[in-house]
């Protein structure tokens, strides 16, 4: 079964599907512990994480499938990827769907933006003429080998067009082959019904901290018709905010004592990490005189 595969069967099975953003390998480890049935990998983790600049457009492919490589390595989970416009015109987003596929990603999630993009919950955003977005979004349709490969269309159009404008993209996108409509930085459960009522497809509500979107709940989601709901940095926030206290009371105090009962154990992780049979298989191979008929080279 593919990714794509799966993560549709996710979606048909969970209502709305709960998707959280997992910034590194370890993350997405903890999520599927917490039983969740699809992850995400962000753009703004990817700038901000990875690379420590603002999510202003800055990262390449290249950097987006090293991060997911490396989560898809640790994982079965499907992992929907967010490729900001594409990284480029027509063949070079269908070099980033080709990409990220044989990386093990199960979608992608590409937007309207202009290329000098924004945060989607920031002022000031551009969108493309809709039909540049089309183009997009067949190019990315077009590239892919696994038709269960989702493509997902996020549109930040909400905020300079108005709800109209932002709906009637919709439709044209989903028209053009997307799965999925995305439609960034809504402000009421009544915008999300009103894009759940007008497409055929699932639809995404990001419910991110500290931005434009309220935090609504699983159930209000579910009532408006919702059927993904994305935590994209929820605990990559937290992580941050946890180091930034242990750096300071470290270097305040002297040592780390007080900080204890806060941390992770080393038993935890692992646990987590499945270390003791990693170990194991260390001292077999130490015991069964691994390399003792290794031929020496001259």
């Amino acid at each position: 079964m593919t990714q794509g595969k799966r993560l549709r069967d996710a979606l048909s099975e969970e209502k709305p599907l709960q998707v959280v953003g997992t910034v590194n390998a370890l993350s997405a480890m903890m999520a599927k512990r917490a039983g969740f049935r699809a992850i995400y990998l962000s753009g703004a983790g990817v700038s901000n994480a990875s690379l420590g600049v603002p999510d202003l457009g800055i990262i390449t492919l290249s950097d987006v499938a090293t991060d997911a490589r490396r989560i898809t390595d640790a994982v079965d989970l499907p992992l929907l990827v967010d490729i900001d416009t594409g990284f480029g015109a027509e063949f070079s987003i269908a070099r980033t769907i080709r990409t990220l596929e044989k990386d093990g990603a199960a979608g992608v999630q590409i937007e309207d933006q202009e290329a000098q993009k924004r945060c989607g919950h920031r002022p000031n955003k551009k969108v493309v003429p809709a039909g540049e977005m089309c183009a997009r979004i067949r190019a990315a349709v077009d590239a892919r080998k696994d038709p269960d490969f989702m493509i997902i269309a996020r549109t930040d159009a909400f905020a300079p067009e108005g709800l109209d404008g932002a709906l009637a993209r919709a439709c044209m996108y989903v028209e053009a082959g997307a799965d999925a409509i995305f439609p960034d930085a809504l402000t009421g459960l009544e915008q999300y019904k009103a894009f759940t009522e007008a497409v055929p497809v699932p639809v995404l509500a990001n419910i991110t901290e500290f931005g434009m979107t309220p935090l609504f709940t699983l159930e209000e989601l579910r009532m408006a018709g919702v059927s993904i709901a994305l935590y994209p940095l929820s605990a990559f926030r937290a992580m941050n905010r946890a180091a930034g206290e242990v750096y300071r009371v470290i270097r305040e105090q002297g040592t780390q004592k007080s900080l204890i009962d806060t941390m992770q154990t080393r038993e935890e992780l692992y646990e987590l990490l499945d270390y003791y049979r990693y170990e194991e298989l260390v001292d077999k191979l130490i015991e069964g005189g691994y390399g003792k008929n290794k031929r020496v080279q001259k």
